[in-house]
């Protein structure tokens, strides 16, 4: 990104800078997606685990696998490429995040890009954390909506509903924990104060929980509280760590 006049650039080249950005992020996730494709069988297997064990019902030699199945000719093609693009998003994380990071850092002085490193080796951690937390939720989540279903009717699941579904789960538990990474990228770049990100604490608590029950692919009190507890205490860590950063900037700055 070329910086103009003390740093700062027309919004059209912004906006070219976020397109170049996007595009990068994009390719690296359908580079990711080969390996999603080539281990499909496996990781098909490892997904739908919380309602059938694949394998087993392999072995076992049975014709179906519990009430889960596969409607259309496309339907098995369109299942693996689901597969496929969810692997490419956590594979690529770190490449996307870099992206991110690379969008806001222009607007950083010279001494705070060194952060780099730091952001990119917490972010990633932060994005496979959230959504290894929603594929452990998932058995949970199943279990609490198919409990709603009459003791007198069969439940029939379509593989690509049911893939839907873990998809969403994952990658709204992975992406909610960036929560605190953003925060404190928006502070390092002089955006958001310490005092700015605190100071409306109520409203952020009641944004999280409006988070949750608008994007929490279940809406059931258990899997909202399962995000919505760690993403309240990663605000209130993200804050914390966000005034100590403006006093040490404030003490260089008098010294």
């Amino acid at each position: 990104m070329v910086a103009h006049e003390g740093g700062r650039m027309p919004i059209l080249e912004h906006f070219r800078e976020l397109r170049k950005r996007v595009v990068r992020a994009a390719a690296a996730i359908v580079l990711a997606s080969g390996f999603g494709w080539v281990f499909y069988p496996k990781i098909v297997t490892l997904l739908a685990k919380p309602i059938c064990d694949l394998h087993r019902a392999k072995i076992s030699g049975l014709g179906q696998c519990g009430s889960l199945y596969i409607n259309g000719v496309l339907g098995p093609l369109n299942l693996q490429v689901s597969v496929a693009f969810l692997i490419g998003i956590i594979g690529s994380a770190p490449f996307w995040l870099y992206q991110l990071w690379a969008f806001i850092a222009p607007g950083l002085h010279r001494r705070e890009k060194k952060y780099t490193i730091l952001f990119i080796s917490t972010a990633t951690p932060f994005f496979l954390g959230g959504a290894y937390l929603g594929y452990l939720t998932l058995p949970f989540a199943v279990k609490t909506l198919m409990g709603f279903t009459p003791t007198s009717l069969n439940n029939l699941i379509r593989f690509d509903d049911y893939l839907t579904f873990v998809l969403k789960m994952i990658l709204v538990f992975g992406g909610a924990f960036e929560l605190p990474v953003l925060l404190i990228a928006l502070n390092l770049a002089g955006i958001l104060s310490g005092k700015a990100i605190l100071k409306p604490w109520r409203a952020a608590v009641f944004g999280i929980a409006l988070f949750t029950a608008a994007f929490s692919p279940t809406g059931d009190p258990l899997t909202m509280s399962i995000l919505a507890l760690p993403l309240v205490i990663l605000y209130f860590s993200a804050g914390a760590i966000s005034l100590l950063l403006d006093r040490r900037r404030s003490r260089k700055s008098v010294s």
